[in-house]
């Protein structure tokens, strides 16, 4: 049963001038019930905390509920409170709220948005529903250590001082960006100290960052094609003209960036998106010459780069530049679980001024528990364990994949090797299209995504994720996708 401290109070629309309190009052809740804005079973106010409320007399709230409870409105008695009646007669729903509350009818005026406003487009990420074959750019959330998790919150949210009440530098939490510039520094190749780290809410939040540093309309920005519909969509909203730079089997071809008039470039070296290659070091090298060169600053994005299963670590771009024409991104939501939403910036010398000053004015700073109990995490080495335990079950998965998509797709779809990642791809044999085959495969029960729908129309394959599919479930849709793909060819 909630307190009266509970109960918020009760906006109404003013009495008019003349009108009795005791008439505008019981049409006001009155209303509010017909309009669904007192739901059924919510308890109202005591009468001495509403006639306070209003500056009302009590008796008058007293004649109003005595009034709404018999026409069955409300219900309740003396020491229990007064609810909004569970069922309420049909009749009683059909009619409006009292002339006095009703609101007039307008007809909507057009608001005077912003040209970016015009050029905003929602990016779907958020997908509430069971997790099956193959669910692409998602870890293996049943994995992750929760109790583990919830043991160090408690013990942060025990122990925190009262400045940590307050919030944080809107850089982030120091000793979090201290863990991740030594994290970075050890694993990643990365060169920066924890002055250099900007604490994000993920890789959406760096990209409208840099966006708001670096672009004004009409200013032309590159990046990889088929490549990250977030970063194009973040890039067309600023008013940026999209230049597109072709992949091939060592990443972004630096032969083909134009020689000038480009702002920056956005790259996924370390994992290719969506096409799984792994930027080669000869191509890392001839990429960072034509920045020096240029003059343009380079986005890198190493959205998964911890789950690394062959091939010989190479270091980040970041960390093989010279000029300082690199800023460095990176997200715990693929690693950890994607309600965290925090991420990482690693900024040239001399940026980090402009950046705090951007986050001051939009987001202040990311939530500090979370950065707390995040650098706890890491500095306690529970981060390094859970991505070493990750990348050995996310490699059998792979394998799996392999396996059975060797022995059961064969001439219908050649799966892609992969170095790092989530996520492969398969490309399409027999003619077969990459939209039709997806259809098909929906069909089945089977969730892939066809290439087509990351800006390359003549890309003939399929996406599929791995690393939050249980090694079951990836026979199971590798068999049934082998049926959808024959009757898909048949066709």
């Amino acid at each position: 049963m909630p307190t009266r401290s509970s109960i918020p109070e009760l906006a109404f629309a003013p009495r008019r001038n003349g009108e009795a309190a005791y008439r505008w009052l019981y049409g006001a809740l009155r209303g509010a019930i017909l309009e669904g804005r007192l739901k059924s079973g919510a308890r109202l106010p005591a009468t001495r905390d509403l006639a306070r409320q209003h500056a009302l007399a009590r008796g008058t709230v007293v004649n109003a509920y005595e009034q709404l409870k018999s026409e069955g409105y409300v219900e309740g008695t003396i020491g229990s409170g007064t609810y909004v009646s569970r069922v309420l007669p049909e009749h009683w729903l059909q009619v409006g709220a009292s002339p006095g509350t009703r609101a007039k009818a307008r007809s909507p005026r057009a608001l005077p948005v912003s040209d970016y406003s015009g050029r905003v487009q929602l990016f779907t990420t958020y997908e509430d529903r069971p997790v099956g074959a193959f669910r692409a750019n998602l870890p293996a959330l049943d994995l992750f250590p929760v109790e583990l998790w919830t043991k160090i919150a408690n013990r942060c949210l025990r122990r925190a001082p009262i400045r940590q009440w307050m919030g944080c530098d809107s850089l982030g939490y120091m000793p979090l960006r201290r863990a991740i510039a030594d994290y970075l520094s050890a694993s990643r190749g990365v060169k920066c100290s924890a002055d250099d780290v900007a604490i994000v809410s993920g890789i959406q939040e760096a990209l409208d960052i840099v966006c708001r540093l670096f672009v004004n309309p009409g200013d032309a920005v590159c990046m990889e094609r088929p490549g990250y519909p977030g970063a194009y969509l973040a890039f067309r909203a600023w008013g940026a003209r999209v230049l597109n730079v072709a992949v091939d089997r060592d990443g972004a071809n630096a032969r083909r960036l134009p020689s000038r008039d480009v702002k920056f470039l956005y790259v996924t070296p370390g994992h290719q998106f969506p096409l799984g290659t792994t930027m080669s070091l000869a191509r890392r090298m001839e990429v960072l010459e034509w920045a020096r060169r240029t003059g343009v600053v380079i986005f890198e994005d190493d959205y998964d780069g911890e789950f690394r299963y062959s091939g010989r670590p190479i270091p980040a771009l970041q960390g093989l530049d010279d000029s300082g024409s690199v800023l460095y991104a990176g997200s715990f939501s693929k690693v950890l679980f994607p309600a965290l939403r925090l991420g990482y910036l690693v900024l040239p010398t001399g940026l980090a001024d402009r950046v705090a000053a951007t986050k001051s004015i939009t987001s202040r700073h990311c939530p500090v528990l979370e950065q707390v109990v995040l650098s706890q995490f890491l500095v306690e080495g529970h981060f390094a364990r859970h991505v070493r335990r990750m990348r050995e079950v996310y490699a059998e998965r792979l394998a799996v994949l392999l396996e059975e998509g060797r022995s059961v797709l064969g001439g219908l779809l050649e799966l892609s090797e992969v170095e790092a990642g989530l996520q492969t791809v398969g490309w399409l044999r027999s003619g077969l299209k990459s939209d039709a085959a997806e259809a098909a495969a929906r069909e089945r029960g089977v969730e892939v995504g066809s290439l087509t729908s990351y800006g390359e129309k003549k890309l003939q394959g399929l996406h599929l994720g791995f690393a939050a599919v249980r090694p079951t479930e990836i026979r199971r849709g590798v068999r049934e996708l082998a049926v959808a793909l024959e009757r898909a060819r048949r066709k």
